[in-house]
């Protein structure tokens, strides 16, 4: 397919570089059809730093700058970081992006306070203003009078936005923007990299690694150790499934790590493995491994839960709760995976026995991850650059 080169210049600005956006931006410039540089406010990812959740101190292990043009503004905050508003303080954004001269600024949330100062600025250096973010209001349904009135104001003054999915494009309109303003631009990762091909004595080697026969499936939690990541729920249900061959495996690090593995002990579950926290490269195999991968998230914060993606590319049906904000576009229910109340235990058990007893025969088990894999097909970013590209050329004639 040939793509229309547009003639917009874009500033990409972005709190710091991410194992998601990164390949994204590579691609895009690999595409050759956009003039743009990405403009990071922090360098956590690129050097070595704690993640407070992950509760350790690590870099990821793939080149997150490569292949496209970028540049660090530099952040005063005394505490940089985005778990506070002052964390994202960059008194020279405006400056800088004056001096690149962008026709275009394609903006990644709005929460800190530089964030704050370049919305209010863009229409003065006449610059167009798009949004992308992936908030949804799954499990509540409305917001605070007050909240709510702030941010139909705000994103009043985006010229277009991004939405990443179906809850997502519901919270905006609930928040008034109008249909014509939102473009669909898929939430994607670097779908070459999850879904390579790895060999199955590779993966049986893995498995066997970790007390895994070829006959038992692999369950697997894969992300922080965080209450709003579940993972004592999806401990809970497992232990009352009944799954007998089966084992459930952790992934990954945070703060309920060694409760988690304390309850094990204690109830005495021989089926139950943690692994440690995994950088980037080594989480292609780990997905191989697994028959399912569960996601079973409460509160509000899994706005749309990347894993499912990384997941799906390896050709892993998934479990989800209601509350991750994908479950409207990448599950349907027995056909790529399940879903479940949020927070309900029993609901999970019981999603869990039937998914497990799917996944039992073999033909069931071979059109499941087929159907996986051409539902993921659809969230790559070649879709999110089309979007991109549509906002721009949108943007561009209503100014003409």
């Amino acid at each position: 397919m040939i793509v229309k080169k547009t003639t917009a210049r874009l500033a990409i600005v972005l709190s710091h570089p991410t194992q998601y956006y990164s390949p994204w931006f590579t691609h895009l410039a690999a595409e050759g059809t956009l003039e743009f540089r990405v403009f990071y406010l922090w360098d956590f990812g690129v050097r070595e730093a704690t993640d407070p959740l992950f509760e350790r101190s690590f870099k990821w292990d793939i080149d997150l700058l490569q292949g496209y043009a970028h540049e660090w503004v530099p952040n005063e905050s005394s505490h940089p970081g985005t778990q506070r508003f002052s964390g994202l303080h960059n008194p020279t954004l405006r400056a800088v992006l004056r001096n690149y001269a962008p026709s275009h600024v394609l903006l990644f949330g709005y929460k800190y306070r530089s964030h704050l100062r370049l919305i209010a600025a863009a229409r003065r250096e006449g610059w167009k203003l798009i949004f992308r973010g992936d908030s949804h209001i799954l499990g509540r349904n409305s917001l605070n009078g007050f909240k709510r009135l702030l941010l139909r104001k705000l994103y009043q003054r985006f010229d277009r936005i991004l939405y990443v999915g179906k809850a997502n494009r519901a919270y905006f309109e609930y928040l008034g923007v109008p249909a014509p303003q939102l473009i669909f631009a898929p939430h994607a990762v670097d779908a070459t990299r999850f879904s390579q091909a790895i060999a199955p004595e590779k993966i049986q080697a893995a498995r066997a690694a970790i007390g895994v026969d070829p006959q038992t499936q692999l369950i697997l939690f894969a992300g922080k150790f965080h209450a709003e990541k579940a993972p004592r729920t999806l401990l809970e249900a497992f232990a009352r499934c009944g799954a007998q061959q089966a084992t459930l495996v952790f992934a990954g690090d945070g703060p309920e790590r060694e409760s988690l593995m304390a309850e094990v002990r204690n109830r005495k579950l021989e089926n139950v493995v943690f692994l440690p926290f995994a950088n980037q490269s080594e989480m292609p195999l780990r997905y191989a491994m697994a028959d399912l991968m569960v996601l079973p998230s409460e509160g509000w914060f899994e706005t749309w839960g990347l894993a499912v993606n990384e997941a799906m590319h390896a050709g892993v049906p998934c479990l989800v709760s209601d509350r991750v904000g994908c479950h409207l576009d990448l599950i349907t229910e027995d056909l790529t995976g399940w879903c479940f109340p949020a927070g309900d235990r029993q609901a999970l058990t019981q999603k869990l026995d039937h998914a497990l007893s799917a996944l039992a025969q073999p033909e069931t088990r071979a059109q499941l991850r087929q159907n996986v894999r051409a539902r993921i097909a659809h969230y790559t970013y070649r879709q999110t650059s089309q979007g991109l590209r549509e906002a721009l050329t949108e943007t561009a004639s209503s100014s003409s």
